[in-house]
């Protein structure tokens, strides 16, 4: 099974995209979408949806394992960061795509075995994990966490329409 994880952000997109064959996990790539320049918000969005329909064309994908909102202090953020989820999602359906949530704290203890992980843990279990050569950016690292939160509870998780 080929898993696009993605972690959603309004300015910095990351997606990762692994291969679960039985117990072996493999990488297959990963990156980030970047509209840090883009001051129009619709925008943004809209390359966000466009960024993730490449790779799911590129890559092709059979799931996808979207990062879920955490509570943020900002409620402006937050919408933002809910907007920039939205578009990834479409984009994940509009590749016909199963989508898969898991929360910041399941994808931690997945991945780094302890849900406070910090971000550079997560960098490099998953380095470890998928025995990388290098770190992978802090963007892309938690896409591939998502992706292989997904990897290891694809048997117990109910699929989200």
């Amino acid at each position: 099974m080929r898993i696009l994880g993605i972690d959603p952000g309004s300015r910095i997109t990351g997606y990762g995209v692994i291969d679960c064959r039985g117990p072996a996990i493999g990488f297959i790539t990963c990156g980030t979408i970047r509209m840090q320049a883009e001051t129009d918000f619709s925008r943004r969005l809209f390359m966000i949806f466009e960024g993730l329909c490449k790779v799911i064309e590129e890559h092709r994908p059979e799931v996808a394992a979207v990062e879920d909102l955490f509570v943020a202090h900002n409620p402006r953020s937050a919408l933002k960061l809910g907007q920039a989820r939205g578009a990834a999602i479409v984009a994940a359906r509009h590749g016909q795509l199963p989508v898969f949530d898991y929360t910041p704290r399941k994808i931690k203890q997945a991945v780094a075995g302890y849900g406070q992980a910090e971000k550079s843990q997560i960098q490099e279990m998953v380095r470890v994990l998928l025995e990388l050569s290098a770190v992978p950016t802090s963007d892309a690292a938690d896409a591939l966490a998502v992706a292989l939160c997904h990897a290891n509870h694809r048997y117990t998780v109910p699929f989200v329409d």
